[in-house]
């Protein structure tokens, strides 16, 4: 094998330790993700008129929905059985084992609670956090790459990565699939932040959101196909959980696109409600 057509990836997951304390890449991106995002999500807060209290909030919201929600997904999407039969497990969360997918319906939830309790209008909520979601995407895919894991199949590309890590024998080039999907994520985030800084409140209600679940999960979708499967049950499955999970979320980004197409109003300023608003204004007629 020419050593020009491969890259060798010996990467060791852990940055370093101290006694048991362990600091591990995934962590650190992990943690960066919402140290980036609470900053990139402030400016946008208050460029529009909402506060930096506001972005605490939704940050601590956030950082809870995506924890249960991407633990939950991993246990309950692909390995039910085995965690049903052994709940305790669940909370190994340490141990590894986080779905995307149910991360994403994690943080809708949570963003509905959120929006619900302090009286946003959720859409421009969606809006917004997609833009520091998808950074936020990039950087635990190359966590995910730190940790030599969901790798893609075997290769001849040049750009092959072979994973020293698996302890496979004989060592083949693989497709660094967590690389295409980090990369991807963060042209999504560049292409999502510079729409809203070019336009803010014109947007179209949904727009952002609606760019954001089609584009990601349909990229998803395809990508999927050079991965080599999460569980051993994907095996004999036509499409993986992954795809099947996709699916949905793709449809539900192309409603959302066809409806700010069909009516294509921005958000009241601020995010405000429509109810809000009406209140308002009634006082300042009075």
């Amino acid at each position: 094998m020419n050593i020009l057509n491969y890259i060798t990836w010996n990467i060791d997951p852990e940055i370093f330790s101290i006694g048991p304390l362990s600091i591990r890449w995934y962590g650190l991106l992990f943690a960066l993700a919402f140290v980036f995002g609470q900053r990139i999500l402030t400016k946008i807060y208050v460029a529009e008129g909402r506060t930096e209290g506001d972005v605490d909030v939704i940050t601590l919201y956030m950082i809870i929905g995506t924890v249960i929600g991407a633990r939950l997904g991993h246990t309950l999407f692909y390995s039910p059985e085995y965690y049903l039969s052994n709940p305790i497990e669940i909370l190994k969360i340490w141990e590894g084992g986080l779905a995307s997918h149910g991360a994403t319906i994690g943080i809708l939830f949570a963003l509905w609670l959120f929006s619900r309790k302090q009286k946003f209008d959720y859409m421009w909520v969606l809006d917004r956090i997609v833009i520091v979601v998808a950074l936020g995407g990039a950087l635990i895919r190359l966590g995910n790459l730190m940790n030599s894991e969901i790798i893609g199949h075997t290769t001849d590309v040049p750009w092959g990565f072979i994973f020293v890590r698996l302890n496979e024998d004989p060592a083949l080039p693989r497709h660094p699939t967590q690389l295409y999907e980090s990369l991807s994520v963060f042209l999504l985030f560049v292409l999502l932040y510079w729409l809203w800084k070019k336009y803010k409140t014109a947007l179209p209600r949904g727009l952002l959101f609606g760019i954001f679940v089609t584009a990601l999960f349909t990229f998803r979708f395809f990508v999927e196909f050079l991965k080599e499967d999460q569980v051993e049950k994907e095996a004999e499955m036509v499409l993986n959980i992954g795809q099947i999970l996709s699916i949905p979320l793709i449809l539900i980004g192309l409603f959302i696109l066809f409806r700010v197409w069909q009516n294509p109003r921005p958000a009241l300023p601020g995010g405000r409600l429509e109810e809000e608003s009406e209140t308002k204004k009634s006082k300042n007629k009075v």
